[in-house]
């Protein structure tokens, strides 16, 4: 799933591009519909010709909703980057281009609006402009085409360029820890608050229990939906409306993050490469106050500059932001820094969790540099998602890193979650470590075989332990550490023989509870005799057996529970007053037929009961 935001100045026709191209209006207030201006964060969907579902964010084009415009542009895939023809460039085209830069967003389109009102002179002069202002950035090799929301000129082409640009584009990776950066948050009757942003890192699904950060709250996700449609899982990069249950609205707000427990610790300090826009007024001074945009969310802060007294526009430093608020960060983030003069520079999160530095420190910055490059921890993961899980020595030899810098890494990597371990032991020697994205992977086998197995097996109680062990497909004594984890992580539930996912009941309908009462009632009627040619449905057998309310011998002969049992304790009695029991005297004395007499001590001898010694059977 892609995510295509627009860009651009006010009255520049975003909001109509995008009804012309998704019949969907994306101003969804009254107040926006009444000044014909988008105010807040609009959206939309389409297909485009191959087929493939795109999800549209329509952003305000407003120098004084410029903070609507950044909680929506930080996740998208693709800009539009919309400018009227019969005007140009202007103010806020130069701004939204310079975020769009600052981002990293190198994907994009340039579409001249209004192809109607101008002749080709025109667009001839407004087409230079346009390059020349896009030249130097990442949009500077997008393709530029003119398009009439009003005629419809240009549209198909428009979407054909759209279509042939995703093809080219990565999709959002599944990291495993999902992170829904909420963009708006309401109330519908009948359900309870909702609140919508664009997914990524990671999936949601139904049932999931989450956690909404910075404020600690716990959740549970009652419901999902992707452009309206009720979803059980919703994928990295999707626009994603979720159902929380046991909040309210006046607990959530704009730029709260949804994720999976336990894992992101909010931050109000983080180390950074900062750039000053070229177009910025004036020198950035060390100590500058600034509003810090990250995702959908913004503090105030303050920028402390470790290599230089002020950053002049165009140049780019090393700076450790101290925020007002904590924010949710994680390395590799990118985010916006905004003063009075408007946007004047971004960058990437590289820290959050640093100490405070002393400014030209040559140690520091150097570890900054590294950090950047690809740090220990990179290197670690990658050797890693190579081949796991391995063990930590492992990782310390494949490295060729010093051993002591390896098990710091690691022990960092598992504690922001970024590597798990397997097992009780820790990171001692021996340990099984995976990725998180490996684990994801996991994970995911796991569910999706015992949902499968559920679906085609709906009266079994779950999946014998030793078929899971299997499907997973993992070396030696991995299959049993991962087991073990994902029983702890409450991903399945071990029932001992059987595992099962925890939302699956055994509920069998008033037909099948019959026909089990009397395929019950047929084995009471020769306990220790009972029918062979009942023509039972395996589904029910396997329900019973799971219940333990029937034995099947090593023959496949059902017995109750009850007469079994009896067996077991008139057998055993027998042994242990005489010592050996013959086929023959277990007949005589069950007053059954040799067939089930063999059948029950051959069954006996399978789970150690009894033991064979030449034509009899003594106690184990």
């Amino acid at each position: 799933m892609y995510i295509i935001g627009t860009a651009g100045h006010v009255d520049h026709g975003k909001s109509t591009l995008v009804r012309a191209l998704t019949g969907i209006d994306p101003d969804r207030l009254q107040e926006e519909k009444e000044r014909g201006m988008t105010i807040d964060l609009g959206f939309a969907w389409l297909k485009l010709p191959s087929g493939q579902e795109v999800s549209l964010v329509d952003v305000p084009g407003h120098e004084r909703f410029i903070k609507n415009m950044l909680a929506g542009v930080g996740g998208i895939d693709l800009a539009l980057l919309v400018i009227a023809a019969d005007e140009g460039v202007m103010p806020q085209t130069r701004e939204h281009l310079a975020i769009l830069d600052l981002l990293g967003v190198d994907r994009g389109i340039v579409v001249l609006t209004k192809r109607d009102l101008v002749d080709e002179e025109w667009l001839e002069l407004v087409t230079e402009d346009v390059r020349e202002t896009i030249a130097g950035t990442t949009l500077a090799h997008a393709s530029l085409l003119a398009v009439s929301a009003a005629t419809g000129a240009g549209l198909p082409e428009l979407l054909a360029a759209l279509d042939a640009l995703l093809a080219q584009t990565p999709p959002k990776q599944d990291l495993g820890h999902p992170r829904l950066p909420v963009d708006r948050v309401f109330t519908i009757a009948g359900f309870g608050t909702v609140v919508t942003g664009t997914l990524i890192d990671g999936r949601f699904q139904v049932g999931q229990e989450v956690e909404i950060v910075p404020r600690g709250l716990r959740s549970r996700i009652r419901g999902l939906q992707t452009h309206r449609k009720k979803v059980e899982v919703a994928v990295p990069g999707s626009r994603v409306a979720a159902n929380l249950s046991g909040l309210s609205t006046e607990d959530l707000a704009r730029g709260d993050i949804v994720t999976r427990g336990g894992w992101l610790t909010p931050t109000t300090v983080a180390d950074v490469k900062l750039r000053l826009i070229s177009e910025a007024s004036k020198p950035l001074a060390h100590g500058a106050s600034v509003t810090v945009h990250l995702l959908a969310s913004e503090t105030p802060g303050q920028v402390r500059l470790l290599d230089r007294s002020e950053l002049k526009p165009g140049e780019t430093g090393w700076a450790q932001l101290k925020l007002e608020q904590p924010i949710p960060a994680v390395r590799g983030d990118a985010f916006i820094i905004r003063t009075g003069a408007g946007t004047v520079g971004g960058g990437e999160i590289v820290d959050t969790r640093p100490k405070r530095h002393r400014r030209f420190h040559t140690e520091t910055l150097d570890r900054l540099a590294a950090m950047e490059q690809g740090s220990t921890a990179d290197l670690l993961l990658q050797f890693l998602e190579k081949q796991e899980p391995r063990e930590l020595r492992d990782l310390v030899r494949a490295a060729a890193l010093p051993e002591a810098d390896v098990r710091a890494a690691v022990q960092r990597l598992v504690e922001d979650g970024g590597m798990v371990p397997l097992g009780d032991r820790g990171l001692v020697e021996g340990a099984l470590l995976f990725s998180a994205t490996g684990w994801t992977r996991v994970v995911r086998r796991a569910e999706d075989a015992l949902r499968a197995y559920h679906q085609q097996h709906p009266l079994r109680l779950g999946m014998a332990r030793e078929e899971l062990r299997s499907r997973l497909r993992l070396p030696g004594r991995a299959s049993n550490d991962a087991l073990d984890r994902l029983t702890a992580e409450g991903r399945i539930v071990d029932g001992g023989a059987t595992v099962r996912l925890p939302s699956h009941t055994v509920q069998p309908t008033p037909q099948q509870q019959a026909a089990a009462g009397a395929l019950l009632r047929a084995l009471e009627s020769q306990p220790f005799s009972p029918p062979t040619d009942l023509e039972a449905d395996p589904e029910l057998v396997g329900m019973l057996l799971d219940q333990r309310r029937i034995v099947r011998t090593a023959d496949g002969i059902l017995f109750t529970s009850a007469a079994f049992e009896q067996m077991v304790a008139r057998i055993t009695e027998y042994l242990r007053a005489n010592g050996t029991l013959s086929v023959g005297q277990m007949r005589d004395m069950l007053d059954t037929t040799r067939k089930y007499a063999l059948s029950v001590l051959e069954y006996l001898d399978q789970i150690h009961v009894t033991r064979r010694v030449g034509d009899d059977r003594v106690l184990r």
